[in-house]
């Protein structure tokens, strides 16, 4: 499976957490489910997988304070969308925790966006990422 599939599947694993509304004690049983489902067993993959969930996880604080902090002044993270806040975790988590190439990240999420989510979507993810790049890797 390639990172770009495997990507795919983390987005696809994080909005159907954000629908349910797992808690957190909940979600480790809900990854095992959304592997077996989806027929998941390459063991480089999984271990893919279920580490980016536990870093989003874990980091989520953070995330949704940089996500919030680089909304327009009269939007709340509460009205974004379920999809775009899903890629909007997966690709903060990506460029700043895992450390991938941020045109690389960007470009995939947009892609997921343009799958996904709704017509602003793509234009939507592209500007808050691209505006937390501009704000937080400035010196790269």
């Amino acid at each position: 499976m390639t990172r770009t599939e495997g990507r795919t599947l983390i987005f696809e694993l994080l909005y159907s957490l954000e629908i349910q509304k797992t808690a957190k004690e909940e979600q480790e049983e809900q990854v095992e489910i959304f592997l077996q489902e989806n027929e998941v067993n390459e063991e480089k993959t999984v271990q893919y997988i279920k580490e980016e969930i536990k870093g989003i996880n874990e980091n989520e604080p953070e995330i949704r304070k940089t996500i919030s902090s680089n909304l327009k002044e009269d939007w709340n993270i509460d009205r974004i969308s379920k999809v775009d806040l899903a890629l909007l975790k997966l690709g903060i988590y990506e460029i700043f925790y895992s450390k991938l190439p941020y045109k690389v990240v960007i470009n995939e999420v947009v892609e997921l966006a343009k799958k996904y989510g709704d017509e602003p979507s793509p234009s939507f993810v592209n500007g808050i990422l691209a505006n937390i790049i501009k704000n937080n890797l400035k010196d790269e």
